[in-house]
């Protein structure tokens, strides 16, 4: 799967293997963890698994993570993207086969605006490109700033739920909601 798709400041694109030091620099780092299990790697190996689990994704599910590419710079800032969610491990919130929103940066490209940047981007392609329906996310409570993300780009808070014993939000947006919000803005 050959993707790139620019916005304003990023470029995103197909995961490929010359992102290996980008992926460690990201998944090896525990502030990154601090909401998603507290498990990063430690090592370049699995930087490389990463990498090799998001390209099967694309080509078993049509779509998987891209990376987020600064346009000024060339530098790999992090991941943004849909993710279908069909296997039944990856059941959240009691429900399977859906796609997910999800970024994950650099801590240093942090509050920068490029999660948001980014995840409206990727909106338009599910909607526009893929023909979905509808579109979730989820975030842990406690992550003030992803559960802000979802917010601001347009999901609506569904429900509260559990996850491995952590209370985390669920979000929806559907295609009508989504077409109700661009000709809002194009007004």
């Amino acid at each position: 799967m050959k993707v790139y798709i620019e916005t304003e400041r990023l470029i995103l694109r197909d995961l490929r293997a010359e992102d290996i030091d980008g992926i460690f620099e990201l998944d090896s780092n525990p502030l990154v963890h601090k909401y998603l299990g507290n498990n990063p790697i430690n090592s370049k190996n699995q930087a490389k698994e990463i990498i090799k689990f998001v390209q099967l994704q694309y080509k078993e599910r049509g779509i998987g993570r891209f990376a987020a590419i600064k346009k000024s710079s060339g530098e790999f800032i992090g991941w943004s993207g849909l993710k279908l969610n069909s296997d039944k491990k990856e059941a959240l919130n009691g429900k399977q086969n859906f796609y997910d929103i999800g970024y994950r940066l650099i801590p240093k490209f942090w509050g920068k605006g490029y999660a948001t940047e980014s995840s409206i981007k990727m909106l338009q392609y599910g909607f526009d490109n893929l023909k979905l329906d509808t579109i979730v996310g989820a975030a842990e409570v406690a992550n003030i700033a992803s559960n802000k993300i979802l917010k601001k780009i347009g999901l609506q808070f569904i429900n509260e739920f559990k996850y491995e014993n952590v209370p985390c939000n669920w979000y929806e947006l559907n295609k009508e909601d989504y077409g109700k919000k661009m000709s809002r803005m194009w007004r």
